[in-house]
C-alpha cells in the first residue's frame, strides 16, 4: 500500500514538475522546477529497485547539469522580450515537430499493439546473481565484461574536455595583473616568504 501511494506521489509530482519546466516564464523558476522533477523521478527509481540510477539523476543532473543551468540562466542577461518574440516567430515549426513527435508515437504504440519482436532466446550468461544488489551488479559489468568500453568512454571524454580548455584558454597578456611566474615562485628562498608577525601593543613592528 505505501509502495503504491509513493508512485502515485513521485509520478503526480514529476509530471507537474514537468509541466512547470515548460509552463513558467521566468527561466530560473524552470530550472528549479526541473530540479524538483528530477528528485522525484530518482524516487521512482529507487522504489523499483534501481538505486544506481537514482543517484546518478541525483548526483549528475541535479548536482551538475541542472545546478549548472541554473547558474547560467542566473549569470545571463536575457532579454526577456526578444526571448518571446522569437517563440511567436517559430510557433509554427515548434507545432509542426509537435505533430511530428505525435506521430511517432502514434506509430510506435501501433507497432507495440500489432506484437512484440522476437529477440531470441537468452542463454542465462548475463544473468545477476539475486543476492547482489543492483550497484555491484552494474560494476561487475562494467568493471568486468565491459571494461574495455568503458576505458574507451572515458578516454574520449578526456579528450573532450581537453578540447574544450584547450578551445576556451587565453593567454593573458605580458606585464597583466595577476599572472603567474611558476619559475619565480619555485626558486623563492624562506625570507622572501611572508612572515606572520604578533607585535606587542604599543611597541611597533619590526620590518
Amino acid at each position: 500500500m505505501i509502495e503504491t501511494l509513493a508512485f502515485y506521489l513521485f509520478a503526480g509530482l514529476v509530471i507537474a514538475g514537468g509541466v512547470m519546466v515548460i509552463m513558467s516564464r521566468n527561466p530560473v523558476h524552470s530550472v528549479l522546477w526541473l530540479i524538483l522533477a528530477f528528485f522525484n523521478a530518482a524516487g521512482l527509481m529507487v522504489l523499483v529497485g534501481a538505486e544506481f540510477i537514482a543517484m546518478l539523476l541525483v548526483i549528475v543532473y541535479v548536482g551538475a547539469v541542472a545546478v549548472l543551468f541554473l547558474f547560467v540562466v542566473m549569470m545571463l542577461d536575457i532579454d526577456f522580450a526578444a526571448m518571446r518574440a522569437g517563440f511567436i516567430k517559430n510557433f509554427p515549426l515548434g507545432i509542426a515537430i509537435a505533430v511530428i513527435l505525435l506521430a511517432e508515437l502514434g506509430l510506435g504504440l501501433g507497432a507495440y499493439g500489432a506484437g512484440g519482436i522476437e529477440l531470441g532466446t537468452a542463454d542465462g550468461t548475463a544473468a545477476v546473481r539475486s543476492d547482489v544488489s543492483n550497484i555491484e551488479a552494474i560494476g561487475a559489468l562494467l568493471y568486468g565484461r565491459y571494461i574495455i568500453l568503458f576505458e574507451i568512454a572515458g578516454i574520449i571524454l578526456l579528450v573532450a574536455m581537453i578540447g574544450a580548455i584547450v578551445l576556451t584558454h587565453r593567454e593573458p597578456k605580458p606585464g597583466a595583473r595577476g599572472r603567474q611566474d611558476i619559475g619565480k615562485q619555485i626558486s623563492r628562498r624562506p625570507e622572501e616568504a611572508t612572515v606572520m608577525k604578533n607585535p606587542e601593543y604599543g611597541k611597533g613592528v619590526e620590518l
